[in-house]
């Protein structure tokens, strides 16, 4: 057996980015940049006002009471055709430019309005007060985002202001998946004896979505060497990855792992954790020379989930260029009921639920049964505590947890 650090070594370090594309803003979300994007414009492109209020010379309103001349009404997306000279303002809405004159924007709760062309400001104003001074934000030649750094929504609204229409990334990937098995159930239909409803690809297609991946599930395929081999090959031609589940453990025969070790460069591994002792990881060479990674999941539902974590989803989000962060965080728990496990040489991964205590800290407890066919316990979960080999925890214990949501 090899320990989860050096299968985590293997399957990542066997994964390589794609190749960056030039793609819209509009699509950036999620997405990892490939090249340092500099700002050519300055946010705000212009002083405006913070706030609804009156632009004023800040030496006219030196102490509270003064009154002022009101020359007109100044909106968002217009420009004063006047200048603010002494004993004089204009009424200023959020965003609007500053007039040529005014230093300082007095806000409108500050001020009592007299009539259409006078104004009392209660307050004195400073020089800059509500002021958005040119390139505040963002000034040319700054680097707004440097490679390697991912885009979220608040990011694809700051491209959009530097006009940073269309920017270099990293894509996302496109995922094949499939499982074979003539036991397992798709239509909903009546279940005859020794046949099962399918879960798993149910389960990893959502999985796969939720790592910003595009899908391309190909069901159950039948137990036909020749077929399968068909099957895969032609999606290689047209995906980026492969996710196989079943099929991978040491005693199994089956035409998945049959066709696979055939076609591909395909390494079976034993983990030392405990579930998802089994998985396989190869590469699979296309007939126009790209090369595909292929993850084989074991069958069990619990063991495909914890296997695609730890292995599977990290390799994918490297490969759309992630740097940092490839696996999910990890934080430091306290046990509030006993983990038991029996010394077996593994890491036992737990299913577990934490929530926050009075002490600031996270506390978790097991969510139930922990075989790795039981997916309903699991499915309760929001972390997988790390249980060292040994005969558990006992409460009151610290652990590491990984953190699932």
């Amino acid at each position: 057996m090899i320990s989860l650090v050096e299968a985590q070594e293997i399957v990542i370090g066997g994964c390589h980015k794609l190749e960056p594309v030039l793609t819209d803003c509009q699509q950036m979300s999620g997405r990892v940049v490939a090249q340092d994007v500099v700002a050519t414009e300055f946010i705000p492109p212009f002083a405006n006002s913070a706030v609804d209020g009156f632009a004023v010379r800040a030496q006219d309103v030196t102490a509270a009471g003064v009154e002022l001349e009101v020359l007109g009404v100044i909106g968002a997306g217009h420009i004063a055709n006047y200048v603010i000279g002494v004993g004089q303002t204009a009424r200023i809405m959020t965003g609007a430019p500053v007039p040529q004159g005014a230093d300082a924007i007095v806000m409108i709760e500050d001020a009592t309005v007299i009539s259409e062309t006078r104004v009392r400001c209660n307050k004195p104003a400073q020089i800059g007060d509500a002021i958005r001074e040119i390139g505040e934000d963002v000034k040319t030649s700054d680097v707004v985002f440097a490679a390697g750094s991912v885009i979220n929504p608040a990011g694809v609204g700051v491209l959009a202001a530097i006009n940073a229409r269309q920017v270099l990334t990293y894509p996302r990937l496109r995922v094949a998946m499939l499982s074979t098995g003539d036991e397992l159930v798709i239509n909903g239909g009546e279940l005859k004896p020794g046949q099962i409803r399918e879960s798993n690809l149910t389960m990893l297609a959502t999985m796969i979505s939720a790592t910003d991946c595009e899908v391309i599930n190909l069901g159950i395929i039948d137990d036909d060497e020749a077929k399968l081999e068909k099957i895969l090959r032609e999606v290689a031609t047209r995906c980026d990855a492969i996710v196989t589940s079943g099929g991978v453990g040491q005693g199994d025969f089956d035409v998945v792992k049959i066709v696979l070790s055939r076609i591909a460069d395909m390494q079976w591994m034993q983990m030392a954790i405990k579930p998802a002792k089994p998985f396989a990881f190869g590469r699979l060479k296309t007939s126009d020379s790209r090369v595909i990674p292929v993850f084989g999941l074991p069958g069990n539902p619990v063991s495909s989930m914890i296997s695609f974590e730890m292995l599977a989803r990290p390799a994918l989000r490297k490969m759309m260029g992630h740097t940092q962060n490839l696996t999910r965080p990890k934080v430091k728990a306290i046990v509030d009921k006993q983990l038991k496990r029996r010394r077996d040489g593994k890491i036992h991964l737990m299913r577990v639920f934490g929530t926050f205590g009075n002490d600031g800290r996270l506390h978790v407890r097991d969510t139930g049964p922990q075989g790795s066919h039981q997916l309903a316990a699991t499915a309760l979960a929001n972390g997988l505590a790390l249980v060292p080999d040994g005969e558990g925890l006992a409460a009151g214990s610290e652990v590491e947890v990984m953190l699932l949501g």
